[in-house]
């Protein structure tokens, strides 16, 4: 069992004795005499234990513990002191100790609380990483449960601790700014400054000025010097909405900022260098506006190094009942209302609703829903008539698809005119009449083998593997475990 401990002791000969105890359980170990050591080497490197005294010489152990807290959550603390007793032992535990000795101690007591500390440590870890593989309803501003947003969800945590320039390509009103945001606050510039500029709400003539700022007497109103987004976004990210919108010659300026991390502010003769990532959006499709002319190809490659792809709300499955219900619940608080949820009927048609203006569309109905409504449940009759129109539209449309199995009759000639067919004919109209029925009920099979079909489909494509299966399909595993007894209980009835 090997492991790194980093050993807080200001007795030398002390020190020199729990040093070796330590090695006898495989630790590689590091002992300073002073917390002002110890707080140097953690800058440096984070052992996976920590054996810190209570009584140093420059300052409190515990002072040092609720540090290593802060900054190092996930180092495993046992506290040791020669001036015991149960209020200190209590103290230390609250602040996130594991454990805590009182000197003298032998070898075995302190092997045992080394290794149920690294036990605990290899716990939480698991935990951690299973909870880390299960899907998300929630993250950094987002809902939704969907396969699609999960992936969505694993592309920011990868990417969100590199310099890499980020592009999100979205429909208007999939979240592309909330998209930004999460990958800022999930990096290392999570506590520098996010600058978000809309290149579309900003007239052609002073978006220059916006982004690289500048100086007095630049142009009629440039009353004052003014810093632009580059110079407010120094050290943490410099989001670029709209960017497809960006004037061409602009975009060559871009470029060179991008490049360089140098730029001039308009009116200006001398550089300023700045350090930001470079996060771009557009609701269009950036290799058209290439192609067409509209957007520079050696700009969007530049910006294009890590793609997103937001999917618009349609194609996010139940998400969008997930959405309204945390939003109902933020605006019935805010307004002073009472609505606690949706009737079946209202579930339905926000369920199956195509959403063209997606979440920004669903706040806005959900809103309007709040504000001019008074009562428990949303119900059909709350509901903006364009989407009760799409839902009436969307079941005519399929009535006028579905054809009943009366109906496969009703295309063969009336009763009446089959005794002016020939015998002949007449035979083989009755032969071709049974053969349809036949084939109709022969096609028709019992709706859980087919899908208990797809699912075992799935399964073996994914090698046996369910919790895989079950991602692909977007649902849990424990369906399709539940799905399989129920399906070995139908066929034992059928086969009896």
């Amino acid at each position: 069992m090997g492991f790194t401990a980093l050993l807080v002791e200001d007795s030398a000969s002390v020190g020199a004795i729990y040093s070796a105890y330590l090695r006898t359980e495989g630790a590689k170990v590091t002992h300073v005499k002073s917390g002002r050591d110890a707080l140097i080497e953690l800058t440096q490197w984070q052992p996976d234990l920590l054996i810190l005294d209570i009584q140093l010489p420059d300052m409190s152990g515990m002072d040092i513990l609720a540090t290593v807290q802060q900054r190092h959550p996930d180092i495993s603390i046992i506290m040791i002191t020669a001036y015991g007793s149960i209020d200190i032992a209590v103290d230390a535990m609250r602040a996130g100790a594991f454990d805590f000795l009182v000197k003298p101690f032998d070898a075995k007591r302190l092997s045992i609380t080394v290794r149920n500390a690294l036990k605990q440590r290899q716990l939480l870890s698991l935990v951690a990483n299973y909870e880390s593989s299960l899907p998300k309803n929630n993250y950094q501003g987002f809902i939704g449960e969907s396969l699609a947003m999960q992936a969505v969800y694993k592309t920011i945590d990868c990417v969100a601790s590199s310099k890499a320039s980020v592009f999100i390509v979205g429909e208007s009103g999939t979240g592309k700014e909330v998209c930004a945001q999460a990958v800022h606050d999930s990096g290392i510039r999570k506590n520098k400054p996010f600058v978000a500029l809309n290149c579309a709400a900003i007239p052609k003539e002073l978006i220059e000025s916006e982004i690289f700022g500048h100086m007095k007497g630049a142009f009629t109103g440039a009353t004052s010097n003014r810093d632009g987004a580059a110079t407010r976004a120094h050290g943490g990210t410099l989001f670029l909405d709209e960017i497809c919108e960006m004037d061409l010659d602009l975009q060559s300026k871009l470029l060179r900022f991008i490049q360089t991390g140098v730029f001039q502010r308009v009116g200006g003769s001398q550089e300023e260098c700045v350090d930001v990532r470079f996060i771009s959006a557009t609701n269009r499709q950036p290799w058209n506006e290439v192609t067409a002319g509209r957007f520079r190809e050696d700009l969007f490659y530049r910006l294009h190094v890590i793609p997103v792809e937001l999917p618009p709300l349609r194609m996010r499955n139940n998400d969008c009942l997930l959405i309204a219900q945390k939003l109902l619940a933020d605006y019935s608080s805010e307004e002073g209302k009472k609505f606690k949820g949706f009737d079946s009927k209202a579930i339905e048609i926000i369920t199956n609703y195509s959403w063209p203006g997606n979440v920004r569309m669903l706040q806005n109905v959900i809103r309007q829903i709040v504000v001019l409504n008074n009562s428990e449940l949303v119900t059909v009759g709350m509901l903006p008539i364009e989407m009760l129109q799409e839902n009436n539209s969307d079941t005519q449309k399929k009535n006028a698809q579905l054809l009943p199995y009366d109906g496969y009759l009703n295309l063969l000639p009336p009763r009446d005119n089959l005794s002016t067919l020939m015998p002949a004919e007449h035979d083989n109209f009755k032969s071709d009449k049974v053969r349809l029925i036949r084939d109709i009920e022969v096609d028709i099979i019992p709706l859980w083998q087919s899908e208990k079909q797809i699912i075992e489909n799935a399964i073996e494509h994914c090698d046996g593997n369910v919790p895989k299966a079950a991602a692909l399909l977007d649902i849990s595993a424990s369906t399709i475990y539940r799905k399989r007894q129920s399906w070995a209980q139908l066929t034992s009835i059928n086969a009896n």
